[in-house]
């Protein structure tokens, strides 16, 4: 009963999925590749996705990883990235540091479906934060099981590049804007990145936006000020890589102590 529940399931979305499948305009797709990510469950929020509105096709990969493909695809007001977290390996154990210690997220289970839908709801509430504190993240749509959808971030060809693939023309600007990000997240949104770096930061419209905000911590995580360091010292090696002169421990200070608006104006850009 379920196998044909599931099979007329797939066949109602299956034409929104001609992109994804590799039967569109973009062939990359590799079926076992295909079959890994688009799972029972995966199929089956993608349908409650679709019914709902939120999703209306989901075409081209964007991004792959140990964690999560992301596919470009359109709902109701255009493009839209689809992250889809992968539910059958066990990356995700390794990410539990990142869980535990945070109020947000009591009563943990340790099994891998549980750690993933946790995951998945963490990274789309960070996004709420941030979002609404007014940094640049990609605006959340929506969320439901494993699949995360939100802002696609790039243009009709590709989505925008990593910061790392760019040459960035003025990059004090870009710094104080990032340690700016930082100030934000720790004394307005409570957060703490902790993933901070070249790779998930993208340059988007002359500007940086932050990506990949699963593991953010609130800041009573026992290890938020490790991972806030952590993620001052890879902003501080990015900027030496730049030209800039700055340190660990003023960075520290400002992002602790100084009012985010002294470190980053809007009108600067």
């Amino acid at each position: 009963m379920k196998d044909k529940k599931h099979k007329q399931m797939f066949a109602e979305i299956e034409d929104n999925l001609q992109g994804a499948m590799g039967k569109g305009s973009f062939d990359w797709v590799d079926r076992r590749v295909f079959d890994q990510v688009f799972d029972r469950l995966t199929l089956m929020s993608i349908y409650k996705l679709m019914k709902k509105g939120i999703i209306d096709t989901v075409e081209w990969p964007i991004a792959r990883g140990k964690e999560a493909h992301v596919f470009r695809g359109e709902g109701e007001e255009g493009a839209i990235a689809v992250k889809i977290f992968h539910t059958s390996n066990a990356v995700f154990k390794n990410l539990v540091q990142y869980i535990e210690g945070d109020p947000r997220f009591s009563g943990l289970k340790r099994r891998h479906r549980d750690l993933v839908t946790i995951w998945v709801r963490k990274e789309h509430r960070n996004l709420i934060r941030m979002h609404r504190e007014g940094l640049r993240v990609p605006e959340p749509i929506g969320v439901l099981n494993n699949v995360l959808v939100m802002e696609y971030i790039g243009g009709a060809d590709g989505p925008s590049p990593k910061i790392r693939e760019v040459e960035v023309e003025e990059p004090q600007l870009v710094y104080d804007y990032l340690l700016y990000f930082l100030a934000v997240c720790w004394q307005r949104a409570r957060l703490v990145h902790a993933d901070f770096s070249p790779y998930n930061i993208l340059w988007h419209d002359s500007s940086p936006l932050v990506i990949d905000v699963g593991q953010a911590v609130a800041i009573q995580h026992p290890r938020s000020r490790e991972f806030l360091v952590r993620d001052i010292e890879r902003l501080v090696t990015w900027a030496t890589s730049q030209g800039l002169e700055v340190t660990t421990a003023e960075a520290l200070f400002d992002i602790l102590n100084t009012d985010p608006g002294e470190l980053w104006a809007e009108e600067e850009e």
